[in-house]
């Protein structure tokens, strides 16, 4: 056999056992984690790609928690977000546009990518085009029912090709909820003064004594949130500032969490590398913005904020005015704040809490990329109040069917 001929091994002689040996060697060392062998090459495998589709309207801390519940069981969250015409169809006029529910979905940090106008019911057809086109693994959903106005399930298709996930509801909380809050408000406000005072004590202690005793015709009820340590560790980074990092404060209410908050959010975080945001509490809100605010008590404002991925950290419960000691305290490089807000009036004031920064030079207004605030969504159920009404007695009569055949689901 010539030199330039490739030698074979004769088997059962030692040469070929040898090279049988370090081959095994190799092979098994090369699925071990972290080992990489030269000429070696592991097949990569495919990320799970996990589905979850929603109304998203009023988009709140419940809404976040779904969809980081969904993310933790693939690792890319593909979600879908319901056109308003598909939402009028099934359960009534949207009480946020669509272009804002692309804003709000498109914050939330465990989101990776969004499909805009989903089908609000999951055809054959839109399941194929999200398995093939989108590469999806799974179709994910709560524990609570979705039924279609036929009654019939809307994921019942997912669940018969095998493709389907449950995950669990987050208890307390829902934009029916919501919604009734706001109802709530203005039926509160038309009886007069006399109970303006007791609602924001109300939404703060999740309690309603006047609806949870005697009832009331929409079944409205106050928040039932009950906030635990794990869930704030759930929603946080965990992650503080680097020893060099430029840190952005701001500071608000941020009662029902809608897209001009993110939108300010996200020109926030662009100046500098860390965002660090103050939220006011329920006895400052109600001080500076009368007694029907907030809507959202503290806890439920800090998750809708938490969920942002344009923030990194909270204070829950900011102080009003910004003092030296706690720029010092938290490193504060600049302080900033939007154009468009509930209250401009503080400039004005001889207790500007702003006063401090701005004396330093390290305050900055910023222009709102949009016009909307906490007032515009209340003026918008409050000009559509006996369509909003209509739609949450029908959604607070299923809600109230869930609660009481509701049984204990692990998880989240």
């Amino acid at each position: 056999m010539g030199s330039g001929a490739c030698a074979m091994e004769v088997v059962g002689s030692p040469r070929f056992a040898v090279a049988c040996i370090v081959g095994g060697l190799l092979l098994a060392l090369s699925f071990l984690p972290g080992v990489r062998l030269p000429g070696i090459r592991r097949r990569r495998k495919r990320p799970v790609r996990v589905y979850m589709d929603g109304c998203f309207d009023m988009m709140h801390y419940g809404h976040c928690n779904a969809l980081r519940q969904a993310r933790a069981l693939g690792d890319q969250l593909v979600v879908g977000v319901v056109s308003d015409e598909e939402i009028k169809a099934n359960k009534g006029p949207p009480v946020t546009p669509l272009h804002e529910r692309m804003i709000m979905v498109g914050a939330v940090k465990w989101v990776d990518e969004v499909i805009q106008d989903a089908p609000y019911a999951i055809t054959e057809e839109f399941m194929n085009k999200l398995f093939t086109e989108y590469q999806i693994d799974y179709i994910i959903h709560g524990d609570d029912p979705c039924l279609l106005p036929d009654g019939t399930d809307a994921y019942a298709l997912a669940k018969k090709a095998g493709r389907y996930k449950q995950i669990k509801r987050t208890e307390g909380v829902s934009s029916t909820d919501i919604v009734g809050r706001m109802l709530l408000c203005v039926r509160e406000r038309s009886l007069g003064g006399s109970n303006h005072s007791s609602l924001q004590r109300q939404f703060s202690h999740g309690h309603n004594q006047k609806v949870d005793d005697a009832g009331s015709a929409a079944g409205t009820r106050i928040s039932h949130f009950l906030p635990t340590s794990r869930r704030i560790v759930q929603f946080s980074n965990g992650k503080g500032p680097g020893p060099d990092a430029r840190i952005i404060y701001m500071d608000g209410a941020f009662d029902l969490f809608h897209a001009g908050h993110v939108e300010i959010l996200r020109l926030a975080r662009e100046l500098g590398d860390f965002l660090l945001v103050g939220i006011h509490t329920d006895q400052t809100i109600s001080a500076t913005r009368g007694h029907h605010r907030p809507i959202m008590n503290l806890h439920e404002r800090s998750l809708s904020v938490l969920a942002c991925r344009y923030v990194d950290e909270v204070i829950i419960g900011a102080p009003w005015e910004i003092s030296k000691d706690m720029i010092t305290t938290f490193n504060i490089s600049l302080v900033v704040h939007g154009t468009i807000a509930e209250n401009m009036d503080f400039l004005k004031e001889d207790s500007n809490p702003y006063a401090v920064p701005m004396a330093m030079g390290i305050y900055k207004q910023l222009q709102s990329p949009l016009s909307i605030t906490t007032s515009t969504i209340i003026k918008r159920i409050v000009a559509n109040h006996e369509a909003y009404q209509k739609r949450n007695e029908k959604k607070e009569a299923s809600e109230r069917k869930y609660y009481e055949s509701k049984s204990y689901v692990s998880g989240d």
